[in-house]
This record gives C-alpha cells, structure tokens and sequence, in this order.
C-alpha cells in the first residue's frame, strides 16, 4: 500500500483547476505552418484538465466536489452539465458574470487520434480564481490540482500538506513555480513533455520529483504508457491496446483514476495499470469526456493479461 487510506469525509476527492468548452475538429492530418486543411467533423464538447479528471473519478464511483472558475455565459452551463448529471457537487464554482468560460479548438488527425490543442482563457476569470486559493480542505480525502494557475495551486498545496491531504498534481507545462509547487505535493502525475523540457528524460524527472519529496512520481508517456518511481526502483507500466478515436483527454482521465486507485489502497504497479486502462477508454471516444469507464468494467479489463498499446 503507497499509504494508509485517508480518513472518511464528505467528498473523497475535490478537484480544483481548469474547465474548458472545448471546439472538437476532425481532419485527414495537421497541415504544417502556412498549411491549410479540410475539416471532416466539427462539434463543442466539454473538456478542461481537472473538469475531466474529476468526472472521470466521480463515474468510478468517488464522492467529488469540483472548484473552478466560469463565466456568465452559455458555455458554462454546458461544461458543467456532466459534472452536474455525475453527481459531482459544484457549490464551490465561481460564476464571474462578465467574462467568457474558457474555451480550446483541438484539432484531431482522423488516422492516429493525435491532437493540436489551442487554448484561450479570457483574463477576467481570474477574479473567480482567486477564491479558490482559500478553499477550506477539511472535507475531503484527496486534492487534485493542475498547474493552470500556480497562485491557487501552491497555497492549497501547502495547507494540503499541513493538514495531512494527500495532492495528486496534473502537470504538463513548465514554468518558474513548478518546484516551489512540486516540494508539496505527494503524487505529482507529469507529462513526457513536462519531464523532458525541465530534467532531460524521464528517468532524471522521476530522480529529481521524487528529491522533492513525492512518494509515488509518475510520467505519462502517451502511447508508451506511464514510468514512476516508488522506493528508489522504476516501475513501467506499458498502455493497453485499444483502436484509438481521440487523444483528447486521455491524461486527464488517468489522474482521475489514479486518484480513484490510490483511495482503493492499489499498489504502485496494479494503480498504474488502472490509470493506464481508464486512459486507453478515454481514446475510444470523441472529446476529452467521449468515453469515461465506471469502476465495473475497470475492474473488469484488470482482470485481463495486460495488453501492449496499438492505435489500430
């Protein structure tokens, strides 16, 4: 067991960070610079690191609160409407009434599933942010964070650890903060990119994390799967096969469950292996919410020999 499981409380996770209305495309391949492309599909879905993550634990089954920030427009009753039919309690959203919800265009190749992302975060939002920093933690047994907005991130990190919560941290972009933000936080979840812009590899990323004081660092290598580091020995996990639709989301999907793991009290290789499996779910549908597993058929694909990942 990486822990003894957190005490009861009201919620089993509460997820504070980004939120995002998210313009799905479909196209044959991303042009190169200067390029153009014809587009073969085009919707609006919900999406946002933690919005997901957050969903993703609450369809496995965890009591979830989510903490963000929205604006007074129609987009945000559209984000969070899954949230809201999951059962995810959304009390603690900040409505600000004259900005616009966050919004991304994320540009799919029909072939590989792989995605451009282009976000847009209108800067008014954060006066409904700023609360969040201040949110009391005393109901939950998990925090999951991402690295959206440091000035929230760290203080709740920090009274998180004071008060013995343990963080789970999605990161994917590097930034001055980050280690004043990773030296509090208990099971950082980076991505590759994140790992090779700031410490070179992967294996040096997991070296340094884990220097910083986390018990259980991880990597998510895409379609490699995840590498983590527990007790001073690498532990791979490899994806599973699956025929991949979209990307988009994946790696939200994996934090969530692997907050989801983590208060099941699973070991460090069988809650990478869950993460990874509700991740390659996440790649059989549309949109970064196209296709959440609940706990039953999780358990039931880790029941099965583990499977190496194809995109076919």
């Amino acid at each position: 067991m990486l822990a003894p499981p957190p005490p009861e409380r009201r919620f089993d996770v509460l997820g504070v960070g980004e939120c995002s209305l998210d313009t799905w495309l479909r196209l044959d391949a991303l042009p190169p610079p200067g390029g153009k492309a014809a587009v073969s599909d085009w919707r609006e879905r919900p999406g946002g690191q933690v919005a997901t993550a957050t969903l993703a634990a609450a369809r496995l089954g965890l009591r979830a609160e989510y903490a963000g920030a929205v604006g007074g427009d129609a987009a945000a009753a559209q984000v969070l409407a899954p949230l809201r039919a999951a059962g995810v309690t959304l009390s603690r959203v900040h409505v600000v009434p004259d900005a616009r919800t966050r919004a991304a265009v994320i540009a799919v190749e029909q072939g590989s599933g792989e995605r451009a992302v282009f976000g847009h975060r209108d800067p008014r939002l954060a006066a409904g942010r700023a609360a969040l920093a201040a949110l009391p933690l005393d109901d939950t047994r998990l925090l999951l964070l991402d690295g959206s907005d440091f000035a929230v991130a760290l203080p709740l990190a920090q009274r998180a650890r004071a008060a013995g919560v343990p963080v789970v941290l999605d990161l994917d972009a590097a930034a001055p903060e980050a280690e004043e933000l990773l030296a509090f936080v208990d099971f950082p979840v980076v991505s590759q990119g994140f790992a090779e812009r700031c410490y070179g590899t992967p294996r040096a990323a997991l070296a340094r994390l884990a220097a910083l004081g986390a018990k259980l660092p991880v990597v998510t290598l895409g379609a490699q799967g995840a590498l983590a580091r527990w007790q001073g020995a690498l532990v791979a996990s490899p994806a599973f096969r699956v025929a991949v639709v979209d990307t988009t989301g994946a790696g939200d999907v994996f934090h969530g469950a692997f907050a989801w793991g983590l208060l099941e009290g699973l070991g460090a290789a069988e809650l990478l292996r869950a993460a990874n499996a509700a991740a390659a779910f996440a790649c059989t549908g549309l949109g970064a919410q196209g296709a959440l597993p609940d706990a039953a058929a999780l358990r039931a694909v880790l029941a099965e020999p583990a499977r190496a990942y194809s995109s076919s």
